[in-house]
């Protein structure tokens, strides 16, 4: 390990100087390191993974460490937040013992919601529980935005997580797209609105420091319009396409996140189809990532790939062939060239550091490129406090932050002024629905009793019951991988004896209906059917029931329109906001409580 003589490790030095003394000291392999952005796990009691079968990479944490020479890792599972810290502060220990000391990097997926996809965000556990973005984007109020990406970034600290790949801010232009929920919606004025907020919470304030969480703005330049509502994670859905021609709407919500200071950015998967731009993956693009993203939008900060471009790897034990879009014809090291000559500084999800070095000691990449993105990692990492006092965290510390009273209050709070009221038609009594009144024999669907009965008498059968509630989510056409099964894609309507049942219900008794919009669901018929109809995008079923019942009022407006048919939506152009001429539901749409 270094000394402390050395310029890069004293804190009084102007950072450029510090990254040029650390820079001029680096091998090539100790560079070629800095530009791999590895997914890591970590034992449940806090050790490190030292079994090579037991890591996503096939590679114990010390041979990722010491002789691959990597320091960027995104940590895809979790514990307690003791655990959690005392792993950090182990890997950092395993870290500080390579020649020059340099400190790891943790990143995370968003882990402070409902969702559950090992390839896009984990559930929160022990972390405090808030709406999706959709949610936050239902309120839509640039304050909460802000206190969410506060929270989170005080959770993360506590337990040593410094990037957070978020904030999500695609357009919902193709709503049959899986990764509509942890977007702000379809509208680029309103994610432009809070992306500033976010980004602002995840520092801290001002500028970028040593109590701050960098945050990882995807996907540029706006994954949202994908051919059928495919994703590119699979090769089916590898194409984006544009017939409407709103391109540079989709870039809207980006060029307002550099503008608030963005320092990271993330390019998605797919690869556009009929523009002015090669058809390539946007990893792979130059005209994306160089000539559009760097010099006409004036990005500086870190761009790292989305994960798995190079190599084919094996996802929850399955094989899946790397996302080269558009290169699938080129040997790695010519898609590792072609991601460098685009201008991108890391690949994310990836370990083959020496492909790069061979690259560099062939003569086929030029060593001073490779400086160009490790300047920028390290400077990253300067910002961020880690070669200083940011290094280790407490575990303390971490057991009392992480899930804390106050955070978790507030989350829960954020889930029910995010449920959007979007029907509530009057009861035989003459008085609307919502909020339930007194406590009427309610039949429940979905719905755990035990919290249930604090608000209301419950009914066994529907017959006899004054009301119902029944909790439903978006509809999607099941996939047959582990992996793929995460994504919610296809149709967003009931298949019809699925409706047929929910309608058989609303028939018999009033019945709230509260549906998780994942997606912009397509339910005309059950809008009509049921006496109420709620929005939510994340939600207990505590949080729910203070809404439904007026303890904490519904304030959201829908963050996308709902479609009328499956129709519409297959006639509908990918790229397009707002298509619908006469939707079910409007964007901005909802409804309040009556009020004395």
């Amino acid at each position: 390990m270094a000394g402390n003589g050395y310029p890069y490790r004293d804190a009084t030095r102007p950072l450029p100087e510090r990254v040029a003394d650390l820079l001029g000291r680096m091998t090539v392999e100790e560079k070629a390191g800095q530009l791999f952005h590895a997914i890591i796990t970590m034992e449940p009691n806090g050790s490190l993974v030292e079994d090579p079968a037991e890591a996503p990479t096939e590679a114990s944490t010390t041979e990722l460490l010491h002789n691959r020479l990597m320091t960027h890792f995104n940590l895809l599972t979790g514990s307690t937040p003791r655990a959690m810290a005392e792993w950090h502060n182990a890997l950092q220990r395993r870290a500080a013992e390579t020649r020059l000391g340099i400190p790891v990097t943790v990143s995370t997926d968003p882990r402070h919601s409902f969702s559950d996809n090992p390839g896009a965000a984990l559930r929160s556990g022990p972390f405090s529980q808030w709406p999706e973005a959709l949610g936050l984007a239902a309120i839509g109020q640039a304050e909460l935005v802000r206190q969410y990406a506060d929270t989170v970034r005080r959770e993360y600290l506590a337990v040593g997580l410094r990037v957070a790949l978020h904030p999500q801010i695609d357009l919902v232009t193709e709503p049959r797209w899986s990764r509509a929920g942890m977007t702000f919606g379809e509208d680029a004025d309103l994610t432009s609105r809070l992306v500033g907020p976010y980004l602002e919470g995840l520092r801290g304030g001002g500028t970028i420091g040593p109590d701050s969480v960098a945050g990882m703005v995807k996907h540029f330049p706006g994954g949202g319009p994908q051919l059928d509502g495919e994703d590119p994670h699979f090769a089916y859905g590898k194409e984006q396409v544009y017939p409407g021609g709103c391109f540079d709407y989709h870039l809207q919500p980006f060029a307002a996140a550099i503008a608030a200071g963005a320092t990271q950015m993330m390019p998605y998967y797919g690869k556009p189809i009929g523009t002015k731009y090669e058809e390539v993956g946007f990893g792979f693009n130059r005209g994306i990532i160089t000539d559009l993203l760097r010099e006409e939008l004036g990005f500086t900060g870190i761009v790292c790939t989305d994960w798995g471009l190079i190599t084919d790897q094996k996802i929850m034990g399955e094989p899946h062939v790397a996302r080269a879009w558009g290169v699938e014809e080129l040997s790695v090291p010519e898609v590792v060239h072609k991601v460098l000559d685009a201008g991108a500084d890391q690949f994310g999800g990836e370990a083959c550091p020496e492909v790069v070095a061979d690259l560099i000691r062939s003569g086929a990449v030029p060593e001073s490129r490779l400086d160009v993105s490790v300047a920028r990692l390290l400077a990253e990492k300067f910002r961020l406090g880690l070669f200083d006092d940011r290094r280790y965290v407490d575990p303390d510390q971490a057991e009392a932050t992480v899930g804390g009273e106050d955070f978790r209050a507030a989350g829960a709070r954020a889930q029910s002024r995010a449920t959007t009221v979007l029907k509530n038609d009057p009861l035989a009594s003459g008085r609307p629905a919502l909020p339930i009144s007194g406590r009427p024999r309610t039949y429940l669907h979905g719905m755990d009793a035990s919290v249930a009965a604090e608000y209301l008498e419950v009914a066994a059968s529907p017959a006899g019951a004054d009301l119902a509630i029944l909790r439903l989510s978006t509809p999607y056409d099941p996939r047959p991988g582990k992996f793929e099964s995460f994504f919610h894609a296809g149709r967003l309507d009931f298949p019809p004896e699925q409706l047929s049942g929910i309608l058989s219900l609303l028939d018999a008794v009033p019945t709230v209906v509260a549906i998780h919009l994942e997606r912009p669901a397509v339910i005309p018929e059950i809008a009509q059917h049921a006496a109420a109809l709620v929005a939510v995008y994340g939600a207990s079923d505590r949080a729910l029931l203070d809404a439904l019942a007026g303890r904490i009022p519904p304030a959201g407006r829908l963050p996308f329109q709902l479609p009328h048919s499956m129709a519409e939506v297959e006639q509908g152009r990918p790229d397009v906001p707002q298509e619908s001429r006469d939707p079910l539901y409007p964007f901005g749409y909802g409804l309040s409580y009556p009020t004395a």
